[in-house]
């Protein structure tokens, strides 16, 4: 009986997934697979509101597969280890993974490539999961990405994106491949109180309603700090909850000036996305060096621990950054003037205060709407 393999990772959904639709095409049965990459921990990801969100989003994606007769097999280590371990287990002859753009990520799919073919397994990277238009798919004359967002939205919006796949109906998982176990959102110390709740449902659940309640007025309401007029989608796509490809068509079917203004965020997003693969150093250096001086961290300390808790005394700053606590999760206006506020007003080096933003559901996203 012939075994693939698909390893989840910023892709944690059922349907409109193509990695699992072609590892269900090419075997008689798939191990669905999630590794706790230690690496990610150690890098400091590892965030009590992220690993809360991340508990929620896997609880609900075994419990989907389970309704499909399979199950979701769980790993904690070194990626590429714990693939090559459950490829050895399953007599696996093929692994599906979706393609994702950071440094990080792009050296794991070389490391995995190699340790498969090694073992005579292949690897097939699928791209269009994690965006609705994948980095690449369009370039300007002689470059590998756009750099001005204008002209790459005029070129994204005249491609046309693939079909939205339907979930699979039945998922088949050989036997005796060992799984450990989700550590539950209630295990998790440290969590923000108002944290939302995490998982494939619940981020169609809220696209749902979204499309039948808010998506209209977006055009005039998204810049409403105090009026709660976005979707909130943004964790449930950076998780891959919910897929951008399928969020632009639901979108575009319902239509309308709303739609239209938030599918161009959708694009805002694949645009960085095209940014960071083409150029991943851009995750941790400027993109446009400007040779600021920044302040030390020793004279900023105090200015910058205020920031975080909301204490700087400026009432739109400190109102979105304790929603970034108590939530967390921020609109995303607010999270322009945050960011703002630190690298232009207290002149602190924008690397001082990521960390605290990207360690939070959402927080490798762009345009939290």
């Amino acid at each position: 009986m012939s075994v693939s393999v698909v390893l989840f990772t910023c892709d944690l959904r059922l349907h409109d997934h193509p990695p699992l639709r072609a590892a269900l095409r090419a075997a008689d049965s798939v191990v669905p697979l999630f590794v706790y990459d230690r690496d990610v921990e150690r890098a400091g990801f590892a965030a009590a509101n992220r690993r809360a969100f991340l508990a929620d989003c896997l609880t609900a994606l075994d419990a989907g597969l389970r309704d499909r007769g399979g199950r979701l097999v769980v790993r904690d280590g070194d990626v590429v280890e714990e693939v090559c371990a459950v490829v050895a287990e399953a007599d696996a002859s093929e692994v599906h993974v979706s393609a994702d753009v950071s440094a990080y990520a792009q050296r794991r799919e070389r490391r995995l490539r190699r340790a498969l073919e090694s073992r005579g397994c292949a690897l097939h990277v699928h791209d269009d999961v994690a965006e609705a238009l994948a980095p690449g798919a369009v370039v300007p004359d002689a470059k590998d990405h756009f750099a001005v967002f204008t002209p790459y939205f005029r070129r994204w919006s005249a491609e046309r994106q693939r079909d939205v796949i339907a979930a699979p109906r039945s998922v088949r998982v050989p036997n005796g491949v060992g799984s450990g176990e989700v550590t539950p959102r209630g295990k998790v110390p440290g969590v923000s109180p108002g944290l939302a709740a995490g998982g494939e449902d619940e981020g169609r659940r809220l696209l749902t309603a979204w499309r039948r309640g808010g998506l209209a007025a977006y055009e005039d309401r998204h810049d409403d700090l105090a009026g709660d007029a976005t979707s909130r989608l943004s964790p449930h796509l950076h998780f891959g909850t919910l897929s951008p490809v399928e969020v632009v068509a639901r979108s575009r079917d319902a239509g309308g000036p709303g739609a239209e203004a938030f599918v161009r965020q959708v694009a805002w997003r694949d645009f960085n996305r095209q940014v960071l693969a083409a150029r991943p150093d851009a995750s941790h250096d400027d993109y446009r060096p400007r040779h600021d001086r920044w302040r030390s961290q020793r004279s900023a300390r105090e200015e910058v621990e205020a920031w975080k808790d909301g204490r700087t005394g400026y009432p739109v700053v400190d109102a979105a950054m304790r929603q970034l606590r108590h939530e967390g999760w921020m609109h995303n206006r607010g999270r322009l003037l945050t960011a703002s506020f630190l690298a232009k007003t207290l002149y602190v080096d924008w690397r001082g205060g990521a960390p605290h933003l990207l360690g939070l559901p959402g927080g490798g996203g762009v345009g939290n709407n």
